[in-house]
């Protein structure tokens, strides 16, 4: 069954790479379908499209299916190109003519762009979820591990003293500015474009004002021709938003890798969170985390795919937009795995004491004692030279004890100036 089935019939192989494997895809986002079917059913009984029994018909069969979808029943057989052909089907086998009426006044195009909205909707909301339990799990670990000295690197070298609480708290922060573009591009999705039909409006006299109210969206697009438009935009603008999210973790999980060589070791985890080597029984390898690292790199390169589909389409309907779904949902559903992953990984690691006596780490201090000569009367550079020309002929001892005060440095975090920055 196809929505724009006009009686005739289509080689097969051409249904065959048209519909594509929309039938998968579209499990997720079937939920959402029913939720603008309901939407758009109250709103044709409003404009007398409709009488109230029919509209109570509809809404009951509607629930019906809505109960599939949440038990996982609900099942696109191949006969259907998509979940929005399934759902009709549905609801003309179980209520006859009142089903058929349930696509007027709308578009398949208008009914996938409402969907995917509602999805994105939820996926941003799921994901910003999953950001703040790590957050929460990294301030935490930074107040744990706060008094424990991490030796700092520039170009890989050793350069200057860190510690534990400055590094899980930096990634706390960082979050923070990525939280900023989930929410610009939950802005940009949290607007009704249902009543856009096929890209130009109906001449029924729909209420677009109280479907946005209806599917509980901010505002509407409420031009029609800007809501098409949306197809790809709001694509690109998530993408870039998973993706600067995803570069903070990629970025996280490589320090994880780094910090448990042994080369490093600097943390570790239980064995029951690695993963070992069929040749060398020695082996705990960081599996969890170079995942996250590769799987969030490919979801950085989603933006550029997204580009690339949509760069230069001019205005209205393309059927290009159909291989936006499969991946953008894909990035979804492994970016909200990769959060839960990673919180639990990260709550279990292990701190390591870091012998700072080890002749590796003898210099990470210079620049505090210049530093001390500093605030005893000595200028800045000849202090540096007096440090500079102990290290080259090797009578430099490190003082360790100087204190990092200034707000935040490794002796002031500022933990919960942190976590009131968080953002709703």
């Amino acid at each position: 069954m196809k929505l724009w089935d006009k009686g005739l019939s289509i080689d097969k192989k051409i249904e065959q790479f048209t519909v594509g494997n929309d039938r998968e895809i579209d499990m997720h986002i079937a939920k959402f379908d029913v939720i603008a079917s309901k939407a758009h059913a109250i709103m044709l009984e409003k404009i007398g499209i409709i009488n109230a029994e029919e509209l109570g018909q509809l809404l009951s069969g509607l629930q019906v299916l809505e109960a599939q979808i949440e038990a996982g029943t609900f099942v696109i057989d191949e006969q259907f190109e998509d979940v929005h052909s399934k759902i009709e089907f549905e609801l003309t086998k179980s209520l006859g003519e009142v089903g058929k009426k349930i696509h007027t006044a709308r578009s398949r195009n208008d009914q996938v762009l409402v969907a995917c909205h509602l999805y994105y909707k939820e996926g941003l909301g799921l994901v910003k979820d999953k950001v703040k339990a790590l957050f929460k799990t990294l301030l935490e670990l930074a107040e744990l591990h706060k008094d424990k000295v991490l030796p700092g690197y520039t170009h890989l070298q050793v350069a200057m003293p860190s510690s534990f609480g400055l590094w899980f708290s930096a990634y706390a922060e960082i979050l923070i500015d990525d939280v900023y573009l989930l929410n610009a591009a939950l802005k940009t999705v949290d607007q009704n474009p249902l009543g856009s039909a096929a890209g130009y409006g109906s001449s029924f006299p729909i209420d677009r004002e109280l479907t946005t109210q209806e599917m509980g969206f901010e505002t509407l697009k409420f031009n029609v021709v800007a809501a098409q438009m949306a197809r790809g935009k709001n694509e690109r603008t998530i993408a870039a938003a998973l993706g600067s999210l995803s570069n903070t973790l990629s970025r996280f999980a490589m320090d994880v890798c780094v910090y448990m060589s042994q080369n490093f070791g600097f943390i570790s985890f239980p064995d029951a969170l690695t993963t070992g080597s069929s040749i060398m029984p020695h082996k705990k390898n960081p599996d969890v985390f170079e995942l996250i690292r590769g799987k969030c790199n490919k979801i950085q390169a989603l933006q550029t795919e997204m580009i690339l589909i949509t760069n230069n389409l001019p205005s209205g309907y393309h059927r290009d937009y159909q291989l936006l779904k499969e991946h953008m949902i894909a990035a979804f559903e492994e970016l909200k795995a990769i959060l839960d992953i990673f919180n639990y990984a990260i709550q279990r690691v292990i701190v390591n004491d870091i012998d700072l006596n080890d002749d590796k780490y003898k210099y990470l201090f210079t620049v505090d004692n210049i530093n001390t000569l500093v605030v005893g009367g000595m200028s800045f550079r000849e202090a540096y030279q007096q440090i500079g020309g102990q290290v080259q002929d090797g009578t430099y001892e490190p003082d360790m004890s100087k204190k990092h005060t200034h707000i935040g440095s490794m002796h002031h975090l500022c933990l919960d100036k942190i976590k009131k920055k968080f953002p709703l």
